[in-house]
């Protein structure tokens, strides 16, 4: 097949001047190659496309892939995640990971708990801090954590999001919503394991592929996942293959919390567990990091015994079957570029 690839590269908004806080959840060239390669290896032409507005530019020319696999992020707005997909669905272009509706509810991570907590998956109580002049009295889940409502990689989530009484949860909220410029969410702090569980597929046939613990080493921000900590990674962290009941109940919870936020093909969801020990649902991440080494879904799924080509496929075959593009069709497309 030919597969179109969409990105936002973190060099390339570098050169605009962006800073590097505003394009950490932007993708590096060894993520980008990495797909490129995977999807190669496993026989697809792959036409590395760039940008959402690169990705406009083509549809309006007239280009057409068989498949394209966007994990671009988008630059401003509380949809800027639904941006690709919506623009895809506009032109009937067949494309991987979850839709406009799903990439849009995950971005803002309060409806993405209204809608998970309806559906009976536990998440902390919460409220949002719309402006710098409301009134926060009225929170009493001390300690509390606060951080921006629509951010990904750690970003807005330090040693500073953590507050312990009523004075530092006005600072540290007034403070996110002035420097991101969006509301600020503000949870019940939650003090126990940390969890993230990968699930690839559709419906019914929509699996687990593994559960991972964090663990933070003691150099690193302690009692968050910051974006510190996310970004030195491999010095700040370690990770194991979880298995035990807890584990178990992240998976079940995971998939509930999967299928509520209608994901397709691919997700990677956080979970932390409260003073009891249960799994609590923090967020979810349809666009996860697809970094060979250094992204936590294909690191959980090493954990498994699933290699990133592997990961990779599966993804990808979930798409098709979404699509209706079985292996009759797919040889059918391969044999039509052959010729």
């Amino acid at each position: 097949m030919r597969i179109g690839l969409v990105y936002d590269l973190r060099d390339d908004y570098r050169a605009m001047g962006y800073s590097e806080e505003q394009t950490v959840e932007f993708d590096s060239i060894e993520t980008i190659d990495g797909m490129a390669g995977a999807l190669e290896r496993l026989g697809h032409e792959v036409d590395r496309i760039g940008h959402g507005k690169k990705l406009a530019q083509r549809l309006v020319l007239g280009d057409r892939w068989d498949m394209v696999w966007s994990i671009a992020e988008g630059v401003k707005g509380r949809c800027r995640e639904a941006q690709v997909p919506a623009l895809l669905e506009l032109y009937d272009q067949p494309y991987a990971f979850s839709d406009a509706t799903t990439m849009a509810i995950a971005l803002d991570k309060a409806v993405a708990k209204r809608l998970v907590r309806d559906h009976g998956v536990p998440t902390a109580p919460f409220m949002l801090v719309e402006s710098a002049t409301e009134d926060l009295s009225g929170w009493t889940h001390f300690p509390a954590f606060v951080k921006p409502l629509a951010e990904g990689t750690g970003k807005g989530c330090e040693l500073a999001s953590k507050v312990a009484n009523a004075a530092e949860l006005l600072n540290a909220a007034r403070a996110l919503v002035h420097r991101f410029q969006q509301p600020a969410l503000v949870e019940a702090f939650l003090p126990g394991r940390e969890f993230t569980v990968g699930i690839v597929g559709n419906g019914a046939r929509a699996r687990v592929v593994g559960v991972m613990e964090i663990f933070l080493k003691k150099d690193a921000d302690q009692g968050v996942y910051s974006m510190r900590n996310k970004e030195e990674s491999e010095d700040l962290c370690f990770y194991e293959n979880a298995t035990d009941g807890v584990a178990q109940q992240v998976a079940e919870r995971g998939l509930a919390a999967y299928k509520a936020l209608g994901c397709q093909d691919s997700c990677r969801l956080d979970f932390r567990c409260d003073a009891s020990g249960a799994p609590v649902f923090m967020e979810a991440n349809p666009i996860a990091g697809m970094h060979p080494t250094h992204s936590d879904l294909p690191i959980l799924s090493g954990l498994n015994g699933i290699s990133y080509d592997q990961l990779i496929g599966l993804i990808l075959e979930a798409a098709m079957e979404r699509f209706g593009l079985g292996a009759a069709e797919a040889r059918r497309i391969q044999r039509r570029r052959v010729g």
